[in-house]
């Protein structure tokens, strides 16, 4: 008997109105509105089968959008990889959209055989009387009323890239065995008016992580300590001694890779 398809297909979507990617149940309650649950939906519905998993590369959280997460799931029936993408968005709510199709080998699972992922954080700031907080985009601009220099942010942002331990860049119960991630690229750069993006690019990343580096990095923008601060933070291993822990709708998970 033939195995039967595993497709990987990637995901955009407006984390604003879910309760992140995972399925959650709570006791006694309906499940949670996650992007997990309504891609089975839609998955379910399309190959008309009672029960499909969607596995996910990453675990985004309440909030946070996606343009390039990573979902696997396997059926019975080989679709047209052309038009697969269309007839799941079809069959989706407005907030999440399949954007490619391609069919991987039996064993292919989205977590472990990724090798980096990226992420961008976007922040606009100012509390001025011409300055306003954002209105009709605030879904996916986070903001502060700090006053923020690029170039502090920038330095600061050279301290994090390497291997080390981020104990200090995730909660305190992150239920992780080890702490240590690889970061490969954080650059701080301005992208419009009183606007500063944040990409950042690793083996993995902790729970809560990448919006800490971001509120670490905003100390720095805001002057409240020297880039090279970073250093003692590494050292500390304790949440208490980086940064603030940014907002959700900031976030927004770019891209998983995976080897060829």
């Amino acid at each position: 008997m033939l195995p039967m398809p595993r497709y990987k297909v990637t995901i955009a979507y407006d984390g604003t109105a879910f309760y992140g990617w995972q399925k959650q149940q709570p006791p006694d309650k309906e499940p949670l509105r996650t992007v997990q649950k309504v891609m089975e939906e839609a998955v379910m519905e399309l190959t008309k089968v009672d029960k499909v998993d969607v596995v996910g590369a990453s675990r985004t959280d309440s909030g946070v959008h996606a343009i390039g997460q990573i979902g696997t799931f396997v059926c019975e029936r080989e679709y047209d990889l052309r038009k697969l993408p269309m007839m799941l968005t079809a069959r989706l709510p407005a907030d999440v959209h399949v954007l490619d199709a391609e069919i991987v080998h039996d064993d292919f699972c989205p977590i472990s055989e990724c090798t980096s992922k990226g992420y961008r954080y976007t922040l606009t700031w100012g509390c001025k009387k011409e300055i306003r907080r954002p209105l009709f985009d605030r879904h996916v601009i986070a903001w502060t009323a700090y006053e923020l220099e690029l170039a502090p942010m920038q330095e600061a942002a050279k301290y994090i890239v390497g291997e080390h331990d981020f104990a200090s860049f995730t909660r305190k119960n992150h239920g992780k065995e080890s702490t240590v991630r690889k970061v490969f690229s954080c650059e701080v750069r301005e992208s419009g008016l009183r606007e500063i993006q944040m990409d950042i690019s690793g083996n993995g990343f902790l729970y809560h992580m990448v919006r800490i580096v971001a509120g670490t990095l905003l100390e720095a923008g805001r002057g409240y300590w020297a880039p090279e601060k970073i250093i003692e933070i590494f050292e500390a291993k304790d949440r208490k001694a980086a940064g603030m822990t940014m907002p959700p709708e900031g976030l927004r998970l770019e891209w998983v890779s995976y080897e060829q």
